[in-house]
């Protein structure tokens, strides 16, 4: 007689299916060897490389000195892969190693070799942080820079840069930058005492190659010497919720090349510019706050179509707004809500040439807007006058609305 195999229904009906899990991070006790469910994983760089469809990778709310990388990773519909950091900070400095640094007269070093990536674009966005205070020396991609000062000039505090040699052969800001970086302290003073940092890695989270399906919230970037959230590639169905970006040496967030993402919750905070989304990219911004960034506050070009809505700009960039397109195509933004005050020198929002705008609700308190393309105002109010004339006073409580999003030492700007 022949034996019948039976093979249980349950297992078939489960083959192939894995179920949602949690991955855990820790940097201190964690170990990239460990699956990160029943123990964590050390790196964020492991975790996003394990991570699968439905997975949540949770950070444990300290500082990180790496980065989060998302190249070619895909969730599913329905089923996103989420980066978590439950108030994690990524941390694009290191403090300076002082045995690198040669004194050359009291209180000024010097330092040839500083990092091996240094080239024309990253030199732009260049800055050091003393004893936990920004000093850029006037740097900024998106704006005019200062020429830098000679090394004998320096005040304590500061920093400054002497180009060496030819240039490479490489074309445009990839161009190498040989040179030697030299700063200036009290004298007498050591440079360990001094407390002294600077930006080595290029983004908190970088997006490359064709990305899908993932949420990335309750995290913070700061200090790398390009943008606190870089998105490169294609990306679709992707959602940043509350998220910050401090101290950037260029944007606090930028998008490129086809991304789509909408973003619910961001501050910005003292970046070279606050947002800058670029080529056909898709992207929306609700529950904004910018301040203290130096070359732009918020910064649209190409062909993309972007919108804002219930945000905050404290404007104190070289310039508030700028909307422009190419000889190809159009640029459009869409704004429902924006209170943009203007807290240095006037300057005007400006909306190129083959650009649209459509705004409701938006008010300029203490700049104008320039207009050669196309605009449509609705209950707007510029630089307290009604646009249109009949247009009443925008009148939601964007206090209350961005509660958790402005911190409150800038609440009192908002009167």
């Amino acid at each position: 007689m022949k034996h019948l195999i039976i093979i249980p229904l349950i297992t078939l009906s489960c083959f192939g299916l894995a179920a949602a899990r949690d991955l855990h991070v820790d940097p201190a006790q964690g170990n990239d060897t460990n699956d990160g469910s029943s123990q964590p994983l050390k790196t964020i760089k492991r975790a996003i490389r394990i991570a699968q469809p439905g997975d949540t990778i949770h950070l444990k709310p300290v500082i990180y000195y790496e980065y989060a990388g998302f190249h070619n990773k895909r969730g599913e519909a329905g089923k996103p892969i989420t980066l978590d950091g439950h108030g994690a900070t990524l941390e694009g400095s290191d403090a300076i190693d002082p045995s690198t640094w040669q004194e050359v007269s009291p209180g000024l070093f010097k330092n040839d070799h500083l990092t091996p990536t240094l080239n024309r674009a990253i030199l732009w966005r260049w800055f050091f942080l003393f004893d936990g205070k920004i000093n850029r020396m006037g740097r900024v991609m998106k704006g005019k820079s200062g020429d830098f000062k000679k090394p004998e000039d320096l005040q304590i505090g500061e920093w400054t840069f002497v180009a060496a040699g030819e240039p490479s052969s490489a074309s445009g800001d990839s161009q190498k930058a040989p040179g030697t970086f030299y700063l200036k302290i009290k004298s007498g003073q050591s440079l360990a005492e001094a407390s002294i940092r600077y930006p080595v890695r290029p983004a908190g989270v970088i997006f490359s190659g064709d990305n899908a399906h993932l949420v990335i919230r309750n995290l913070t970037a700061s200090h790398p010497y390009n943008d606190g959230f870089n998105i490169h590639g294609d990306c679709r169905d992707v959602l940043f919720e509350n998220i910050r970006a401090f101290e950037c040496g260029d944007d606090g967030i930028s998008a490129h090349e086809s991304a789509q993402y909408s973003v619910d919750g961001f501050a910005s905070i003292g970046n070279g510019t606050g947002i800058c989304d670029t080529g056909s990219s898709q992207t929306s911004y609700n529950h904004l706050f910018i301040a203290d960034c130096v070359g732009v506050d918020l910064y649209f070009l190409d062909t993309g179509r972007y919108s804002i809505s219930n945000a905050v700009v404290l404007s104190s960039a070289q310039k508030p707004l700028i909307v422009t397109g190419t000889a190809k195509g159009s640029c459009e933004l869409k704004i429902d809500n924006l209170f943009i005050k203007r807290l240095a020198k006037p300057q005007a929002a400006l909306i190129a040439s083959n650009c649209s705008l459509y705004a409701n609700k938006l008010t300029l308190d203490g700049l104008d807007i320039k207009v050669t393309g196309k605009a449509e105002f609705k209950n707007c109010l510029i630089n307290g006058h009604p646009n249109p004339k009949d247009a009443k006073k925008p009148g939601a409580d964007l206090k209350q609305l961005l509660k958790t999003v402005v911190p409150e030492t800038y609440l009192p700007l908002l009167d």
